[in-house]
């Protein structure tokens, strides 16, 4: 194997363990120009995978490492709700790839997947446009060696009428951001006589949240707070309680239907505490701009509607000409290479991988792109050095729900407990808290982690608990 002085050699020829158990030879390339290793999608996983690759094999020129993304900037998912409720601004909290890329030796392109060709080994990259439609960036061809899909997932709305017009989705910054403006309009028209009268005649502002899995439920209890929030800086005079109704919408006969039964009856009892309506066996049929009709004949009032009820794979992922799943998922094997072209590998939510000592797929969860992210990082370096690829192994650590300010709650997984244990309180805060600081630590190691904690404390005791404009 050559350095990065590149002796004109042979590229290794890894053995990839693939589904069928073959052995694969990589077609031999001078090494004097560094290996193309392109991840597509700077989420979670796939930005902790650039940065780790970056500083290990970028900074050494014995990879060229490039992330492709069709956003400028990166925030971690799960948090999304916070930003919807106005409890967290994005601003403070997305990174910018062009200079996480600058800073960990990777390169990055904007733009979103368009195809891929697998004879050539190309990439296509859609034109980048900006908010007036011009054009900044062209369509692009980026060659490749190893393939890295990490793309996540989008809504689903299952062709339910009505749902993609009037719901708001939140699997992006701009949506969460909608719909917190649409939030502090509604309550500001509720109290200029402008909106909605309920039957005691008090200005009303009702709050449709359609699907009770994690984002759902920890949406309806942020939007409690910020109700609170939004009255106590005098954004409006309604009952935060009793004039803003905030209604939670699952079809299945629990909320919480992923994780225990334990869990989501504590969550729902935490839930009408705070004034939540939780209304379970509730296949919903129809959305209107006013309302949310269900299966039973229910018509719930909704001045505004959050869609989050389910997800799907990007549709890209069907023209690829790689096996899929029923979702659209990549389907992968334990090495997360694609079953029939292992140059490809895919991870994350967009990808079907195998959980064996459950007899299923890995979930789509935050904790399983991080382990697959530490995986991948490890097992690409192997497979230039030659070396077999190791395995993925989920390890189910458990899930936590936060409830804002008020609570959280969960279960924790792992052989040090031996099986489950459900905490809250307290105690589930701090470690639901751990999990971004985990991510942080990820991307800008202990001291950037430890600064970045600091400085958003000091933030916090200098602004409003919500974000007013």
């Amino acid at each position: 194997m050559s350095n990065a002085q590149g002796r004109e050699e042979s590229a290794p020829t890894p053995i990839d363990t693939t589904a069928g158990g073959t052995q694969v030879s990589v077609t031999p390339r001078p090494l004097n120009l560094p290996h193309r290793i392109i991840v597509v999608g700077g989420g979670a996983g796939g930005l902790e995978l650039v940065t780790r690759l970056g500083d290990k094999l970028g900074k050494s020129r014995r990879a060229q490492v490039t992330l492709v993304d069709r956003m400028p900037t990166h925030i971690w998912k799960p948090l999304l709700h916070e930003v919807a409720a106005g409890s967290m601004d994005p601003n403070t909290h997305q990174l910018e790839y062009a200079a996480q890329a600058r800073w960990h030796h990777f390169d990055f392109q904007q733009g979103e997947l368009t195809g891929i060709d697998r004879a050539r080994k190309i990439v296509n990259v859609a034109a980048c446009m900006d908010q007036d439609g011009t054009e900044l960036l062209p369509a692009r061809e980026l060659p490749y060696d190893t393939l890295v899909l990490a793309i996540g997932c989008i809504t689903h709305f299952f062709n339910v009428p009505g749902a993609a017009e009037h719901a708001i989705a939140l699997d992006t910054v701009d949506q969460a951001e909608r719909f917190r403006r649409k939030l502090i309009a509604a309550c500001v028209r509720a109290q200029n006589g402008k909106g909605r009268i309920g039957a005691d005649g008090r200005p009303q502002v009702d709050v449709a949240i359609i699907g009770a899995g994690a984002t759902g439920v920890e949406l309806s209890a942020e939007l409690r707070n910020t109700a609170h929030v939004l009255n106590a800086y005098g954004l409006h005079q309604l009952d935060p309680r009793r004039d803003v109704r905030i209604h939670v919408i699952e079809a299945g006969p629990r909320i919480l239907p992923a994780l225990s039964e334990r869990v989501s009856a504590e969550t729902t009892k935490l839930l009408r505490k705070l004034d939540v309506d939780v209304f379970t066996s509730e296949r919903v049929t129809e959305v209107t701009g006013d309302a949310v009709l269900t299966a039973s004949g229910k018509r719930i009032d909704a001045d505004l509607t959050v869609w989050a009820a389910g997800i799907t794979a990007p549709g890209v992922l069907r023209t690829l000409g790689l096996p899929v799943s029923k979702m659209g998922q990549l389907v992968v094997g334990p090495t997360l290479q694609t079953e029939t072209d292992p140059d490809v590998f895919a991870f994350g939510d967009c990808a079907a991988a195998p959980w064996a000592e459950k007899q299923t797929t890995v979930p789509p969860r935050a904790q399983a792109a991080h382990q697959q992210a530490t995986f991948l990082y490890n097992a690409l370096r192997a497979r230039l050095d030659g070396k077999p690829l190791p395995k993925f192994g989920f390890k189910d650590f458990g899930s936590l729900v936060s409830l804002g300010h008020f609570s959280a709650v969960g279960s924790l997984m792992g052989g040090l407990i031996g099986g489950s244990m459900f905490i809250e309180g307290l105690m589930a805060r701090f470690m639901y808290t751990s999990l971004y600081r985990m991510h942080v630590l990820a991307l800008h190691g202990a001291i950037g982690m430890g600064l970045d904690t600091v400085t958003h404390w000091l933030r916090s005791k200098t602004s409003p608990r919500v974000k007013l404009h």
